[in-house]
């Protein structure tokens, strides 16, 4: 299964003819386009579930909500979907976005909510190695770079010293792992086995986090 060159170029087209009445126009196009990127998102899905458990898949609507946005391009000349985790003991969730020119996935925690940032940021602080050495693993910085991504904070959180060796990794809000893919390597016959071995590689960190999120800073079970 590949991403059609036809459907990344309908992407580039919409972005320059981004109205209601293109839209219109060339629907059987989009929907087409869809299509594609729907048996995309599902075969990447069956690759998922031979290695981890997926709960739900969400594949995000073209349709772009203008009420508070500067931007009032009606469509998102993108495709984008996601992929959650199964159960209170599996976290994290992927994520794969086709833009023409702006094509990444990405996989990790965006926006933890104030109990798993706190966790997750003790966890730091307490001890930093083995995050240090899932980040260092030959494919994490293969595929991600070795590092994390995300919004942070200037300075420390409340009740965290900003001089901690760590505080690289607890000034963050967020905790991405991401990679970018040219246009060339979206339409590559090689790019869903390239997708599922990018999210191969992100496990030992989604082990480590579930790990953590799932225990006290004692290592006893909070589920």
């Amino acid at each position: 299964m590949k991403f059609k060159k036809e459907s990344l170029t309908y992407l580039k087209d919409l972005k320059e003819n981004n109205n209601r009445d293109w839209f219109a126009e060339y629907k059987e196009e989009f929907t087409e386009a869809q299509g594609n990127a729907k048996e995309l998102y599902a075969s990447i899905r069956e690759k998922l579930e031979e290695h981890d458990e997926i709960e739900k898949f969400k594949l995000f609507r073209i349709y772009r909500d203008v009420r508070f946005s500067k931007d009032k391009t009606p469509y998102k000349p993108h495709f984008a979907g996601s992929f959650s985790r199964k159960g209170a003991h599996l976290r994290g969730g992927y994520y794969l976005r086709i833009r023409p020119g702006e094509s990444f996935l990405a996989g990790g925690f965006w926006e933890p909510n104030k109990e798993d940032l706190f966790r997750i940021r003790k966890e730091f602080e307490l001890d930093d190695s083995e995050i240090r050495d899932i980040l260092s693993e030959q494919k994490f910085t293969k595929y991600f770079g070795g590092k994390l991504e995300g919004d942070e904070l200037k300075t420390a959180p409340k009740g965290f010293d900003k001089e901690h060796p760590t505080i690289d990794l607890i000034r963050k809000k967020a905790f991405i792992a991401i990679r970018n893919f040219s246009d060339e390597e979206v339409l590559c016959n090689n790019f869903l086995e390239e997708v599922n071995n990018s999210y191969l590689a992100l496990r030992p960190y989604f082990d480590f986090m579930s790990d953590v999120l799932t225990t006290n800073l004692n290592g006893e079970s909070i589920l």
